[in-house]
């Protein structure tokens, strides 16, 4: 059961946060249930889950996935405005998860026959390494809309994306010294950044800039460690 809903999520994450463009997400927003990207979405997901799973046993449990998704997404579509639309974006998310985790159940599925066997714990690798990548940065760039983040910022020479790549790094870092059981590494991580960053931060004055890097750090970090003390529970029990 663990192995379907591995790959049931990791199909979620590519769909969600890898295979949507942003003009198809604007598309949505503006056209709601008339935006043909809307279904190519969920047709989308509905592929890759079962590219995934490899078993015409479980095509209803996908379908119906992909059913709920749809239903889901218009919803929050319908439902949604420019003041909420960061409140719904972690309602979708919820529901998403309660569906991919829920169902399976419902439907009573038990262990995955494989036709190519892949072990659970490398799934559960790939899974947790996938979403602290794209998946987490998205989910920080929604918290920080609260924020106008482009005034904060402005007049600040960065490479671009460049933001987007340390945190990336930064997670996959801190989520490999805590698998490899080596939580000094973490610390030292943490000590090297604050260095680089924060100290000039204080120094030049910028209030606002060095609380807006310093809740980006923190929760960043506090991410890759929640998923990284997540994949160490279940691997044990794997």
């Amino acid at each position: 059961m663990l192995l379907v809903i591995l790959k049931l999520t990791l199909a979620h994450l590519i769909g969600d946060f890898f295979l949507q463009p942003k003009t198809w997400v604007k598309s949505k927003e503006k056209k709601k249930l008339k935006s043909i990207w809307l279904y190519v979405h969920v047709a989308i997901h509905a592929a890759l889950m079962f590219l995934l799973v490899w078993n015409v046993t479980y095509s209803l449990l996908i379908i119906s996935i992909a059913a709920a998704h749809l239903l889901i997404d218009g919803a929050k579509l319908l439902l949604q405005t420019k003041k909420t639309k960061r409140l719904y974006f972690f309602i979708d998310q919820l529901l998403h998860g309660i569906t991919i985790i829920g169902l399976p159940f419902c439907f009573g599925y038990g262990a995955l026959p494989y036709i190519m066997p892949i072990p659970t714990d490398f799934f559960l690798l790939v899974l947790c390494g996938t979403f602290l990548t794209l998946p987490t940065s998205i989910i920080m760039k929604t918290i920080f809309s609260k924020w106008n983040l482009a005034k904060i910022t402005k007049g600040k020479a960065s490479l671009k994306d460049a933001g987007t790549y340390i945190g990336v790094l930064e997670r996959l870092l801190v989520f490999t010294f805590i698998a490899t059981d080596h939580w000094e590494a973490v610390g030292f991580l943490i000590t090297a950044k604050s260095v680089f960053r924060f100290g000039d931060l204080t120094a030049s004055g910028e209030r606002k800039l060095t609380e807006y890097i310093l809740i980006g750090t923190l929760i960043s970090f506090g991410l890759a460690i929640l998923v990284s003390l997540i994949y160490l529970n279940l691997k044990a029990h794997v």
